[in-house]
C-alpha cells in the first residue's frame, strides 16, 4: 500500500448477536489490529441504532484502550452539536491523561440519529449552526487558552488530543482547511462530493499549530475473502442488512425481499452510498485501494471490514494486513 491504513469499526450487533458479543468484537478487532500495524481504529457516534453499539462512544474507546497497548484509537466521530463542548473536552482529556499518545477526536456536525432521537437528546435544532465556533471552544479547552474566561477542562486542559474534521461535504472541508486541521471524508457512505471536497482542503489548507501541511483520510469499504466468491457473498448479505437497517422500520426482511428492494430506487441508492468499496481475495483489495488513494488525492486509508460476524471481519483485517505490507507490533 502507497499509503497508511486505519480502520472504522462501525461495532455492528449483527443478526442473533447480543451488544455485549459486538463489544466483544471490536475489541478482539482493535487487538489484531494492533498486531497487524494498522495506524488507528476508530468508532463513530450513532443513536437509536439497534444494529449499532458505538452509541457511548468515548466509553467504548476507554474500554478498548484498556484492552490494548499502542494503537492509536478515537472517534470518526463525536457530532458535536449533540454535546457541549466542555464535556467532550473533560471525556477526551481524561482518556488522553488514561492513553497518553493514543487518543483522537474527530467531530462532525449531523445529529447521528433521526428528529425524535434527536430531541430525545435534548439537542437543539440549530446547534449544527455553530459547529465551527464550538470546535475552537473545544480546542481551547485541550490546547488553551480557554475562550470562556475561567472555564477549565480537568482533565483535558494540555492534553493537546488532536482534532479532525469529519464531513461528506465542501462544509467540512472549508472549515478543516481554515482552522488547519486534518480532514476526514466519509467516502465510505457519502461518495458524491470526495474529489471535490478534497480539492477544496488542499487548495484552502492553512497551517497551524496541530498540522503544518493538509492531511486527507478517505473512508472506503473492504470486504476481502480467501475466495471472490466469499467475498460476493459476503458483500451480498451486508447490502441486504443495510435494506433491513435502513428502509426495514425495524422489520427483518428476507433475503428474497431484500434482494427486491435493491433493484428499487431506495435500493439502488442504498448500494450507491457503498460506491466505493473494495471487494474480493486479498490482492484484488490491495489494488482497488491502491488506486482508490490515488482517485480520493489521500494521505490515510480509514477502512470500514464490512463483513457481517467477528469471525469474518477478523478475516478481512488479516487478508488486508498480509498483502498491504503493514508492520506487525
Amino acid at each position: 500500500m502507497t499509503v497508511p491504513l486505519s480502520i472504522l469499526d462501525l461495532a455492528i450487533i449483527g443478526k442473533g448477536q447480543t451488544a455485549a458479543e459486538s463489544l466483544a468484537g471490536s475489541v478482539a478487532m482493535a487487538q489484531r489490529a494492533e498486531e497487524l500495524g494498522y495506524r488507528r481504529v476508530w468508532y463513530a457516534e450513532h443513536h437509536n441504532m439497534s444494529s449499532i453499539a458505538s452509541s457511548a462512544t468515548s466509553v467504548l474507546i476507554a474500554h478498548v484502550a484498556a484492552h490494548t497497548s499502542t494503537i492509536r484509537l478515537g472517534a470518526g466521530g463525536i457530532m458535536l452539536p449533540n454535546h457541549s463542548p466542555l464535556t467532550i473536552a473533560e471525556q477526551f482529556g481524561t482518556l488522553e491523561t488514561l492513553h497518553p499518545g493514543r487518543i483522537d477526536l474527530g467531530l462532525g456536525r449531523a445529529p447521528g440519529s433521526d428528529q425524535n432521537t434527536m430531541r430525545a437528546l435534548r439537542r437543539d435544532p440549530m446547534s449544527a449552526d455553530t459547529f465551527p465556533q464550538d470546535v475552537l471552544e473545544l480546542q481551547g479547552y485541550l490546547t488553551g487558552p480557554t475562550r470562556i474566561q475561567g472555564v477549565e477542562a480537568t482533565p483535558g486542559k494540555g492534553t493537546n488530543v488532536p482534532l479532525y474534521i469529519l464531513g461528506s461535504s465542501l462544509f467540512g472541508a472549508r472549515l478543516a482547511a481554515q482552522l488547519g486541521l486534518p480532514y476526514a471524508f466519509a467516502s465510505h457512505f457519502a461518495p458524491n462530493a470526495l474529489q471535490d471536497a478534497v480539492a477544496i482542503y488542499r487548495r484552502e489548507f492553512k497551517p497551524s499549530a496541530q498540522l503544518a501541511a493538509p492531511h486527507v483520510i478517505a473512508g472506503v469499504n473492504v470486504v476481502a475473502a480467501d475466495s471472490a466468491s466469499d467475498a460476493q457473498q459476503l458483500f451480498l448479505a451486508v447490502k441486504r442488512d443495510r435494506v433491513s437497517r435502513f428502509l426495514g422500520g425495524g422489520r427483518e426482511f428476507t433475503d428474497d425481499e431484500a434482494d427486491l428492494i435493491l433493484d428499487t430506487p431506495q435500493g439502488q441508492h442504498l448500494a450507491e452510498m457503498m460506491t466505493y468499496s473494495a471487494v474480493g481475495t486479498p490482492d484484488v483489495v490491495r489494488d482497488y485501494l491502491d488506486e482508490f488513494a490515488r482517485h480520493a488525492d489521500a494521505d490515510e486509508l480509514i477502512v470500514a471490514h464490512q463483513s457481517n460476524g467477528t469471525d469474518a471481519r477478523l478475516r478481512s483485517v488479516e487478508l488486508l494486513a498480509g498483502v498491504a505490507g503493514l508492520v506487525p507490533a
